[in-house]
C-alpha cells in the first residue's frame, strides 16, 4: 500500500516566486471515509495537512480537478479500498508551488502541470520493459492509492506529471487528463480502420472527447446513449446519428467503444459490429455481462478488448493531439465545496460532458 502520510507544512510558506502563506498549513479536502452509495454521502469535507513533496515530487496548488466516474466507483466501493480515507480526484490541473529534494530538471515553480490516474510503476517487470506499464502489477494510482485533487493542494511524482497544451482554460484541461487519455487509449484498442464507422455507447466526459479524436481522423461516428442531452451534444459535435443506449445503429460498425459501465450493453454492442469488428470496453468497472449468443454476437471474428488504465506514452500522444486540434470540452463547473453534489449529479446523469471542481 502506498504510504501517503508524512510531514506537513505546519504553517511554513510555500515557495512560489513570492512566498505564498498557507496560514495554519492545512487545506480543504474531501475524504472517502464510508464507501457506499453516493446518495448516502460516503465522503466528508475536512481540514487536512498539506503534505510537503518528497524527493522527486512536486507540490501543486489545485486549479481545477475533473470529476470522473472512477471517482464515483472509489466513493461507492465498487473499487476495493486501497487507502482508507483517500482523497479522490485524478484529473488535476495545478500550479507547481514547491519542488521536492532533487527535483527541478523538468519543472519549475509556477509551471502549470497535469496529474493523471497513473502515478507509479516499477519500471522493471516484463510489462514495463515492453512498454505496457499500464499492466504493471506494482502500479499505483492517484485518488485510489494516493491522495488526489478533491483538495486545494496535491503532490505528484515529477516523472508522472504532464506538461499541458496551451490554449485551454484550467477547467477545460482537467477532463483531458483522464477522460481524454482513457478515451484515446480506448480508441486505439478499438482498432478503428481509416475512415471506419465507430459506435460509442454512453456519451459522457470521456466519450465526447474520443468522438472528436475519431471525427478529426475521418471516422463516421454513431452514438448510443440514454440521455437526450447527450444525444444532442453528440450531434452538435458531428456524430452521424444518435439513438438510445441499446438501440441498433443505422449501419454496421467497424469498431465500438463501451463507455457506460453497463454490462447489459455488451451484447447489443457486439451485435452491431460488422464482421471482424472490435468492441473496446473503456471502464475500470463494469456490471456483469449477460450470456452471449456465439452466432449473433461473437462469430465472424468479432472481438472484445478491455482497456486498463493508460501509459505515459498514451498521455503524451493525446495531449500533443489536443495541442494540434482544438477540442471542444463541455464542462459543468462546481465549487470544491460541492464535490459530493458533483458526484451525485454524475451518478444520476444530470449533465452532459464533464464536471470539474474549482477550488
Amino acid at each position: 500500500m502506498f504510504d501517503c502520510t508524512g510531514s506537513n507544512l505546519e504553517g511554513e510558506n510555500l515557495r512560489r516566486g513570492a512566498a505564498v502563506s498557507t496560514q495554519d498549513g492545512t487545506m480543504t479536502a474531501w475524504r472517502v471515509l464510508r464507501p457506499g452509495p453516493i446518495d448516502g454521502r460516503p465522503m466528508d469535507r475536512v481540514r487536512a495537512p498539506i503534505r510537503r513533496p518528497r524527493a522527486g515530487e512536486l507540490l501543486v496548488r489545485v486549479l481545477a480537478c475533473g470529476v470522473c466516474r472512477t471517482d464515483l466507483h472509489v466513493a461507492e466501493g465498487d473499487l476495493p479500498v486501497h487507502r482508507t480515507g483517500v482523497v479522490p480526484g485524478h484529473e488535476v490541473v495545478g500550479e507547481v508551488v514547491e519542488l521536492g529534494p532533487g527535483e527541478g530538471e523538468w519543472f519549475a515553480i509556477g509551471d502549470r502541470v497535469g496529474i493523471a490516474w497513473l502515478r507509479h510503476t516499477c519500471g522493471e517487470c516484463k510489462f514495463c520493459r515492453r512498454g505496457a506499464e499500464n499492466l504493471c502489477p506494482g502500479s499505483r494510482y492517484t485518488g485510489w492509492d494516493a491522495d488526489g485533487g478533491y483538495a486545494e493542494f496535491a503532490t505528484v511524482p515529477a516523472d508522472y506529471a504532464h506538461p499541458l497544451p496551451p490554449g485551454y482554460a484550467d477547467a477545460e484541461l482537467a477532463p483531458l487528463l483522464c477522460a481524454g487519455i482513457i478515451g484515446y487509449r480506448a480508441l486505439q484498442r478499438a482498432a478503428l480502420p481509416p475512415g471506419g464507422r465507430l459506435g460509442i455507447y454512453g456519451f459522457g466526459g470521456s466519450a465526447h472527447l474520443a468522438a472528436q479524436v475519431a471525427l478529426a481522423r475521418g471516422a463516421e461516428v454513431h452514438v448510443m446513449t440514454r440521455d437526450p442531452k447527450a444525444r444532442e451534444l453528440a450531434l452538435e459535435l458531428g456524430a452521424a446519428s444518435a439513438q438510445g443506449a441499446a438501440d441498433a445503429p443505422p449501419v454496421a460498425l467497424d469498431s465500438a467503444i463501451l463507455f457506460a459501465p453497463v454490462g447489459d450493453l455488451v451484447p447489443p454492442a457486439l451485435e452491431a459490429l460488422d464482421r471482424g469488428g472490435v468492441l473496446a470496453i473503456a471502464g475500470i468497472h463494469l456490471t456483469d455481462v449477460p450470456a452471449l449468443n456465439y452466432q449473433r454476437q461473437l462469430f465472424q471474428e468479432r472481438e472484445i478488448r478491455s482497456v486498463t488504465a493508460n501509459t505515459r506514452a498514451d498521455a503524451r500522444e493525446f495531449l500533443a493531439f489536443a495541442a494540434e486540434h482544438r477540442l471542444d470540452v463541455t464542462v459543468q463547473p462546481y465549487p470544491l465545496a460541492a464535490a459530493d453534489r458533483a458526484l451525485t449529479d454524475l451518478a444520476h446523469g444530470k449533465f452532459a460532458g464533464a464536471a470539474v471542481l474549482i477550488p
